[in-house]
């Protein structure tokens, strides 16, 4: 099935808008040398029907957890190394409610270990309210996750009790944050931004929250109004934020905010937003849609990003539905500025 008219005019917007990114960039950020990229040391894709992926690195074990194309149970998976995700057996830690709150649209999971205990925020809606979604907590007292109890810790509190989704907790400078996507009642639509709120717990906000981006681009805006799924990457004297835009099909991208690393974060003008999609698809190497990312950083320095894409265009119907998402895995490279490089989603290979 081929895009309508409209749909491939939005796709060539978004594409086109990828070229805007420069003058939003530091004057002296120039790419780094161009060269051939290395084979990855493991399979490409890593996983396949897993989207929203997150790695964690913790001790000598690197974890796993995405979601499931059914949306209905959370799972995790731990290996060596990264290409050990690959063959790692999931263990199902939870399954979604009968009904009620935690019941539908199991999404978006992320592990974090805070405060010497495991916690997975996550995003769930109700069964006979699927877009009723909201933040959920679980936490865990084992030291080992793949053990003990996962104990459900209730929802995470934002101002407002709308449609809210996709939270990444980071650190910095001594302080704990919460990102997530939420839509503003005053909106009166269904569009989502990024929010920003210090923590009072690995289960509560501190609040007040501030808004940090809207879709206010025309690539933010095909198919659906999206700012989703922000990552946090500090690095080299910046605090770099990406987020997922517009609609799940071949038109998800990337976008980027980023702060001089001694700013108030929780001020919205120290943020600077890229005009133009930093990730996007790449016919040319058979990828579709990347993005719903996640930052790890290896013991070298060695920056890597983690998101998910499709290999095919088309999709018949609403892409949420279809199951071909799958998690890559690949370097990220910096301008000469400190700039993140995000390249093209690379080719798939045959696992090494």
């Amino acid at each position: 099935m081929s895009p309508s008219p409209t749909l491939r005019r939005r796709l060539a917007l978004a594409a086109t808008a990828a070229t805007l990114l420069a003058p939003a960039l530091p004057a002296s950020a120039q790419p780094a040398a161009a060269a051939a990229p290395a084979p990855l040391p493991w399979p490409n894709p890593l996983i396949a029907q897993r989207a929203d992926p997150q790695v964690l690195r913790h001790g000598e074990w690197y974890y796993l957890m995405a979601t499931v194309p059914e949306y209905d149970r959370l799972e995790l998976r731990r290996a060596r190394s990264i290409a050990g995700l690959a063959t790692a057996e999931p263990k199902v830690v939870w399954r979604q409610h009968a009904q009620g709150p935690m019941s539908k649209h199991i999404w978006a999971p992320e592990l974090a270990f805070l405060d010497g205990r495991w916690y997975i925020h996550f995003s769930a809606g109700e069964a006979k309210e699927p877009w009723k979604i909201r933040l959920w907590t679980l936490e865990n007292a084992s030291p080992d996750p793949m053990q003990g109890e996962w104990t459900e810790r209730g929802q995470v509190k934002t101002q407002w009790d709308t449609f809210t989704l996709d939270a990444t907790v980071f650190e910095h400078r001594g302080k704990r944050y919460m990102a997530w996507a939420q839509n503003d009642p005053a909106s009166k639509n269904h569009s989502t931004n990024i929010y920003l709120s210090r923590m009072k717990s690995p289960t509560e906000l501190e609040g007040p929250q501030v808004r940090l981006s809207q879709p206010e681009y025309a690539w933010e805006q095909v198919r659906h109004m999206v700012n989703e799924a922000p990552a946090v990457l500090i690095h080299r004297g910046r605090v770099f934020m990406t987020y997922s835009a517009a609609g799940t099909g071949a038109e998800y991208c990337l976008g980027l905010l980023w702060a001089d690393e001694n700013a108030d974060l929780m001020d919205a003008k120290s943020w600077r937003k890229s005009p133009g999609p930093v990730f996007i698809s790449s016919p040319e190497h058979s990828q579709y849609g990347p993005g719903h990312n996640s930052f790890l950083v290896e013991p070298d320095g060695t920056v890597l990003n983690v998101f998910h894409a499709r290999n095919y265009r088309d999709i018949v119907g609403d892409p949420l539905k279809d199951t071909g998402r799958a998690t890559r895995v690949q370097p990220l490279r910096f301008t000469t500025d400190g700039m993140p490089d995000f390249g093209l989603p690379l080719r798939e290979t045959v696992k090494p």
